[in-house]
């Protein structure tokens, strides 16, 4: 954009800028799960397949199918495409598929384990820049707590090797964490290597509540439920940051408060992106797999999947009695991880209720002040007053444009 007067160009956010708002492009980010297969056997991961497993392998997207979705994706106007598994980088082809992707002129957002990072290919991502930071699990600040959670071993001698490499090529790198029980105890020490490796990036995330198989398959998901940490500990270990927290919840408490009704798909109300699985399979996102919500792309288009498809997608509706009565009624949706996928991996629905998310969600209600212990959300009658109180503490107002329609103040509930 010029400057009047200056001549000069700006930056400005895509969202903001007149020409998107009358041309938003289709589809805006994609995801590509390169492979479902790993070196590493994390204890907690929803996803992986043995890095040999070659009925895996044999079925996973060929490189020509691969680049056809990438082109597709850039004509209709995908600016960033994330490249994730598994683990990206046991893809043979996987410099070929970037380099195409940078060519059609998308950011690449790139998730790894930074194990099989080699020089030649740091060597690629420094002279064609994927203009997005990498994104590395870290898995362990030790040998034995890596191998604890990788079963892997030399998991953290080659992650170690990966990240020198990132470095010492200039590659902007993000570091994410997991907290399990054999990397709890190192939280600071993850804290503090983070800070000194990736100072420009902020705190680092973690993964903390776990998401089941959503292909709904083996014995793995009684493993990764023994694993998740309780409401109150999520609630303790997230204030380690310090009360700020307890403000970004309550941002998020203002900002989704409107409850959903019979609405399944609050994530795709704004569209913009979807995903593609490892197989050539179209997916509203990685994580949802529901025979209902998955297209093979092998039979119809990325513009039809995204353009057709997915609408209808985004216009289902729940149907379940106890999800519209207890999800479609609370306020919360801010907090909860509650969503089609969440129902599909948990329970092979997509509006059942999952507990464990819906635990979370209250813990960090009660932190905030706007639940006490024991109630449930959907069962308050004088929401709209408690948002209010919520937000004059906060020193600012409702934006009443976003709740319009949604709730009105007075009655005995939430009136949608």
């Amino acid at each position: 954009m010029t400057v009047p007067g200056k001549g000069y160009a700006v930056k400005v956010r895509s969202d903001k800028a007149p020409f998107w708002k009358k041309a938003r492009p289709a589809l805006v980010r994609l995801d590509i799960e390169l492979t479902e297969r790993c070196n590493n056997d994390c204890i907690h991961c929803n996803i992986n397949l043995p890095a040999g497993d070659e009925i895996a392998r044999r079925g996973e997207m060929t490189t020509g199918a691969a680049e056809r979705i990438l082109e597709e994706a850039a004509g209709l106007g995908c600016l960033t495409v994330r490249f994730t598994g598994g683990e990206p980088f046991l893809r043979e082809d996987f410099e070929n598929l970037y380099l195409r992707a940078r060519r059609l002129g998308m950011k690449v957002l790139l998730f790894t384990n930074a194990t099989l990072l080699t020089p030649k290919l740091a060597a690629t991502l420094r002279r064609v820049p994927p203009l997005e930071p990498i994104e590395v699990s870290v898995y362990g600040m030790s040998p034995d707590s890596a191998q604890a959670v990788t079963r892997n071993p030399g998991s953290f001698e080659a992650a170690r090797r990966g990240l020198a490499l990132l470095a010492d090529h200039g590659l902007p790198y993000v570091l994410k964490g997991v907290l399990l029980p054999a990397t709890r105890a190192e939280a600071e020490a993850f804290e503090d290597f983070a800070r000194r490796s990736a100072p420009a990036f902020g705190p680092p995330s973690y993964a903390m509540l776990f998401d089941l198989r959503a292909r709904r398959d083996g014995a793995k998901n009684d493993l990764i439920r023994g694993l998740r940490m309780g409401p109150e500990d999520f609630v303790d270990f997230s204030l380690r940051r310090g009360p700020a927290v307890l403000d970004e919840w309550g941002d998020l408490v203002l900002r989704f408060g409107a409850p959903p009704g019979d609405r399944l798909f609050d994530c795709l109300q704004g569209g913009g992106t979807a995903a593609v699985d490892a197989y050539g399979r179209f997916q509203c996102c990685l994580g949802l797999r529901h025979p209902e919500t998955v297209l093979d792309l092998q039979k119809g288009s990325l513009r039809e999947a995204v353009t057709v498809f997915l609408p209808k997608v985004r216009s289902m509706r729940a149907t379940a009695r106890g999800y519209i009565e207890r999800c479609g009624r609370c306020p919360l949706k801010g907090l909860c991880h509650q969503c089609p996928a969440k129902s599909w991996a948990e329970h092979g629905t997509l509006d059942t209720p999952v507990e464990y998310f819906c635990g979370i969600a209250h813990a960090q209600a009660e932190a905030i002040g706007i639940l006490a212990y024991g109630e449930k959300s959907w069962e308050v009658a004088d929401w709209p007053a408690r948002l209010e109180r919520l937000a004059a503490r906060k020193g600012r107002m409702i934006d009443q444009r976003a709740a319009a329609g949604k709730w009105k103040k007075g009655g005995s509930a939430w009136e949608m």
